[in-house]
């Protein structure tokens, strides 16, 4: 056995010695392993980066800061950044370009196939997500590297300049524009690997036009005429938009399951910080304002001299009042549903109906391919699809909560605080999201809490740029920093939020 495995060595040894006077033609295909990925199946990769795009929006990290911002959370010492001190987004903007990167592999894997069933509606359908990914980011820093970053992975930019939010803004509506036009019923899909849409061309073309919407609609205070005629355009087309709650765009999520598959709210009872999981006194106390029917299904009840309520944590205190907290006196989310193992899973969700529905109500108010007259349909429709889902399941909106919800005798500003005020609550568990809402219309209105902070007690607007993309793209990052009016900070205010 020795003889024959030194002599089988020795047989390799001549071979790669003659090797090195022979021609190198072969040279990459000798030198790759064979046992090597080379190519990656274009649905393995959307599966992954449609779950790992959707949880990232209702992870711990989301939650901790931004949903502390918003005050739906409540966060305390261990969590320094829901009191508004300053620290940079390393993992959300690593998460992100991760994401983009391997949407970029999806296209190199479909090379060639663009204009054809096999390839054409599968990269469509890259482009759209890839497109929300982006809006996403952008929302969350202002400028990012959008036009220069890598295509290839045999052509690595690595100091990509830092475009223009007003700039990018329209490049993605061109994006989701081109992609819905490329989308074709009939085309092969992602199938099952598809965890929005079970590789439903239609439903993504919805989807499309859904994002386009939502699109526009941020860009209302910033970008007037070109906002109006995004809406407009996704408000009149013949595609549609989400009619109902079976167009959500979801993953489905699994208790038993280990921690990562889980609904990250869950997952963050499970695995996360004890000191991220109360729920802020602003949400808590809007809901009991509205005696509104989701309260004892979204929040923990405790006991308050001998009596069940519900009370929330004030968000931003101080060192000196979190120490007096007794935490066993504050709700949490439910222990029942939220939080709980043996409930009925609650998808993790990327888009809902409700969305569009709120969106479809101001577009409404505004004359944007409705009339005002539809803003009470378009807003109580929002709210019922809301109640509708998990853990919430409510099949119509309760009598009682009829009036909380009507328009009549208001200013449009004022149905407007409504909408928007529905949406803040809808958003629970999707904080990026409600972030990015909050600052656009201005609701609802939240007062900082006492903590200073580096913000000198006040709500920050964006977040920190990566300190890694500091130190390896410096010129850029600190030219795009310059553009904004405090610089790479809390308190800067991306483009469109100007309310």
């Amino acid at each position: 056995m020795k003889k024959k495995l030194f002599k089988n060595t020795f047989i390799v040894g001549l071979i790669s010695v003659a090797g090195l006077g022979s021609c190198t033609k072969d040279f990459e295909r000798i030198n790759t392993p064979p046992t090597s990925v080379t190519t990656v199946d274009p649905s393995l990769l959307i599966a992954r980066i449609l779950r790992d795009g959707t949880f990232q929006e209702s992870g711990e990290l989301p939650n901790n800061k931004f949903g502390s911002w918003i005050q739906h959370w409540a966060g305390g010492p261990v969590v320094p950044v829901s009191r508004y001190f300053e620290g940079p987004e390393n993992l959300i903007w690593s998460q992100h370009y991760t994401l983009l990167r391997n949407i970029v592999q999806i296209k190199q894997e479909l090379s060639g196939k663009e204009d054809n069933a096999e390839g054409r509606s599968k990269l469509a359908i890259a482009e759209l997500y890839e497109a929300y990914l982006y809006q996403r980011l952008t929302d969350l820093f202002g400028d990012i590297p959008y036009s220069e970053i890598t295509k290839s992975n045999k052509e690595i930019n690595r100091t990509p300049k830092f475009d223009k939010q007003e700039e990018i803004y329209p490049a993605l509506v061109q994006k989701v524009d081109a992609a819905i036009a490329r989308l074709t019923s009939g085309d092969l899909s992602y199938g099952s690997s598809d965890f929005f849409y079970k590789g439903s061309i239609d439903k993504w073309k919805k989807f499309g036009n859904s994002l386009k919407l939502k699109l526009g609609m941020r860009m209302r205070y910033a970008n007037p005429s070109l906002a109006q005629k995004t809406v407009t355009e996704a408000m009149t087309s013949a595609i549609g938009l989400f009619s109902s709650n079976s167009d959500n765009a979801a993953v489905p999520t699994y208790n038993d399951a280990q921690a990562e598959n889980q609904n990250p709210i869950l997952r963050q009872m499970t695995t996360g910080s004890a000191d991220l999981r109360y729920l802020a006194n602003t949400l808590v106390d809007k809901l009991k304002e509205y005696n509104d029917p989701r309260l004892p299904l979204l929040a923990e009840p405790v006991i308050s001299n001998g009596v069940a309520t519900y009370q929330g944590i004030g968000v931003s205190l101080t060192d000196n009042q979190l120490s007096q907290l007794i935490r066993a006196n504050y709700s949490t989310a439910n222990k029942s549903t939220w939080f709980s193992l043996s409930f009925a899973p609650i998808p993790s969700y990327a888009f809902t109906y409700s969305d569009i529905c709120f969106y479809k109500a101001e577009a409404a108010l505004l004359g944007w391919g409705a009339t005002t007259a539809n803003a009470q349909t378009f807003f109580t429709e929002g709210v019922k699809a809301a109640l509708a889902l998990p853990p919430y399941n409510m099949t119509a909106i309760p009598s009682a909560y009829e009036p909380v919800l009507n328009l009549s005798g208001l200013t449009d500003e004022q149905k407007m605080e409504k909408i928007a005020t529905q949406k803040w609550i809808h958003l629970f568990g999707r904080d990026m999201e409600a972030f990015a809402e909050w600052r656009r219309t201005g609701y609802p209105r939240l007062t900082p809490g006492p903590n200073p902070g580096s913000t000198n007690g006040q709500i920050p607007h964006r977040a920190i740029y990566s300190s890694e993309e500091a130190e390896l793209n410096a010129a850029n990052l600190k030219e795009a920093a310059a553009r904004m009016t405090n610089g790479d900070s809390f308190l800067s205010k991306v483009w469109w939020d100007k309310k």
